[in-house]
């Protein structure tokens, strides 16, 4: 396992303990970040994402072919797609087809228009050599609360999306706004509601996340040595961090390249090499403040 030469901060905490880290075995799925550009403005997104926005460049077919190629070879299981807004990418759908020739595929979406406007062209891929999810972002089970963030209308749009690509034929799920102290059994109750309400299964898959904050911000968090590793977690539990099975592929300044996951791509750090093998070989150290969630909660993007 390759230990790249980075700062010390990269391999020791301020106390200069060893810092804690992840090692990867193989392999299992491969996240694309399509671009970090959206049609929303919401001012929690963990990516910082907007309008016309290129922190991460907007991905093509042309971006994508040779990962999936390579990922295929070294027994990838899932492809997954995230943004930004993954329908605001133009050729979003070709690489989709692509992508579902080879394996199963989730895409991560708010379900608003551009999705909306595209449905045409999914509608196909319900027949894909393999099976095509969408996970769509409806933050709180209250339109009010969900649009003060994303804006009015969303809330109806999100939900009618999960509605007509359920009616074709597509797995759905919802991702949500986790709080501190909240009743997670009435939230979820709440959300049942509103499922039943428009004429969709009132079991669907709830995915919670806590707020992440914008990319580059900072949080008080504990830092997670090696002993922190071994004290509270096992191999089997720490075999289910996500940089423990998975790989996200950005776009940069014109350049791809391969980040340990779908957290961790505002510090370039994180950036593990221009090949699937290179970013393997790479030890993952824990000094991102996300990673915390990741060690004290299991958040995880993943549905693997």
């Amino acid at each position: 396992m390759v230990l790249i030469a980075r700062s010390d901060s990269w391999l020791h905490t301020s106390s200069g303990e060893p810092r804690g880290y992840i090692e990867t075995p193989r392999l299992r799925e491969l996240w694309f970040h399509t671009g970090t550009a959206c049609n929303l403005r919401c001012p929690f997104c963990l990516e910082g994402s907007k309008p016309g926005d290129d922190r991460l460049q907007l991905m093509t077919l042309a971006d994508v072919q040779p990962y999936i190629d390579e990922a295929v070879a070294l027994g990838v299981e899932n492809f997954s797609f995230t943004g930004g807004e993954p329908f605001v990418a133009r050729d979003f759908h070709n690489i989709l087809d692509y992508a579902l020739g080879h394996r199963p595929c989730l895409v991560l979406t708010n379900g608003t228009r551009p999705l909306l406007q595209r449905l045409s062209q999914l509608e196909p891929l319900v027949n894909a050599a393999h099976p095509l999810r969408f996970r769509i972002s409806i933050d709180y089970p209250d339109a009010a609360r969900h649009e003060a963030g994303r804006g009015a209308g969303t809330y109806a749009e999100s939900f009618d999306a999960l509605k007509q690509l359920h009616t074709m034929g597509f797995e759905v799920s919802v991702a949500r706004q986790w709080q501190s102290g909240e009743d997670t059994a009435a939230v979820e109750q709440a959300y049942r509601d509103e499922l039943h309400r428009v004429g969709l299964p009132s079991d669907l898959r709830l995915i919670s996340f806590p707020d992440f904050l914008p990319p580059g911000a900072t949080a008080d968090v504990p830092e997670i040595s090696e002993n922190c590793m071994t004290e509270h977690h096992t191999s089997e539990s720490r075999a289910q961090f996500m940089c423990a099975f998975s790989r996200m592929v950005v776009k940069h300044s014109g350049r791809t390249g391969v980040y340990a996951c779908t957290l961790v791509d505002d510090d370039p750090h994180y950036n593990l090499g221009a090949t699937l093998k290179e970013s393997l070989d790479t030890r993952v150290m824990l000094r991102h403040h996300r990673c915390f969630s990741c060690f004290s909660h299991g958040a995880s993007c993943s549905e693997i």
